[in-house]
């Protein structure tokens, strides 16, 4: 008896999957796909050995960062991104409230929730830099263009996650303020909205920094802001002009990185 005391129990962890073969079957058929698309891939090592001392002399070339000489054209593209970035942010979150109220599976009939998840597909079937093309063609180049891409980026992105807290609130409480006789806006705003309020604030924010990081992607293909001044750089060969312009996107990025994340751990 003592010795099945004495007999240690080793606890190991339940794999993901259980049948042994099975698992063994895809480790190698992915080992296998990703080998044969190692092997199938062209690689030119010739081309990168020669491309070695051109970079290197491209990244020279940015050095020392000239902030003087279109310093008026790079505070025009930061407030332009910022323009951007605060409106279409804005814009979108107003729009994605009600898409993600029809969207939530609890709350909604399912003509709505079919309708709003439709919406939300749509919006996210595309990325940023192809509706921004769509855009610039179809409004002209500038900041407006910007805006309604990231707008209806936001709306793919924020309805989606939010339509999700929405379906994972508590529902004895939402039942609670439906049993006084509350109507339908009484029982979103008392029932539903203290619930998901602080994942909304979290969200809203993360969204506003995820839009400025974008603006400045969407602006190399004529959507504005400071995107647009780092494209007119490098058309310019102005390389140490764009390592400015670069610097400057580094350090807003870092401030509104830091500045949201600590307003995220304030409000959940």
């Amino acid at each position: 008896m003592s010795k099945m005391n004495d007999k240690k129990v080793i606890w190991k962890r339940k794999p993901f999957i259980e049948n042994r073969l099975l698992r063994i079957a895809l480790i190698l058929s992915i080992s296998s796909y990703l080998l044969s698309v190692f092997l199938t891939t062209e690689i030119d090592w010739q081309r990168i050995l020669e491309g070695i001392p051109r970079g290197k002399n491209f990244i020279f070339a940015f050095f020392p960062p000239d902030f003087l000489s279109r310093s008026d054209e790079i505070l025009e593209g930061i407030f332009e991104s910022l323009w951007m970035t605060v409106v279409s942010t804005i814009v979108g979150i107003l729009i994605s409230i009600p898409v993600a109220l029809g969207a939530a599976k609890n709350i909604a009939p399912k003509f709505v929730y079919f309708l709003s998840r439709g919406i939300i597909t749509l919006s996210r079937s595309f990325q940023e830099v192809i509706l921004a093309i769509f855009f610039v063609k179809l409004m002209g180049f500038g900041p407006f263009a910007g805006m309604v891409t990231l707008s209806l980026s936001t709306i793919g992105f924020f309805a989606k996650l939010l339509s999700e807290d929405i379906e994972d609130i508590s529902k004895s409480q939402a039942e609670a303020i439906k049993s006084t006789g509350s109507n339908w806006f009484q029982w979103i705003n008392y029932g539903i909205q203290p619930q998901v309020m602080p994942r909304f604030i979290g969200l809203s924010l993360y969204r506003l920094d995820i839009n400025f990081r974008e603006s400045a992607v969407i602006g190399i293909v004529g959507g504005g802001g400071i995107g647009s001044t780092l494209n007119t750089a490098f058309d310019r060969y102005e390389f140490e002009t764009a390592a400015a312009v670069l610097i400057v996107i580094i350090f807003i990025v870092m401030i509104v990185e830091y500045t949201s994340s600590h307003l995220r751990r304030l409000v959940q």
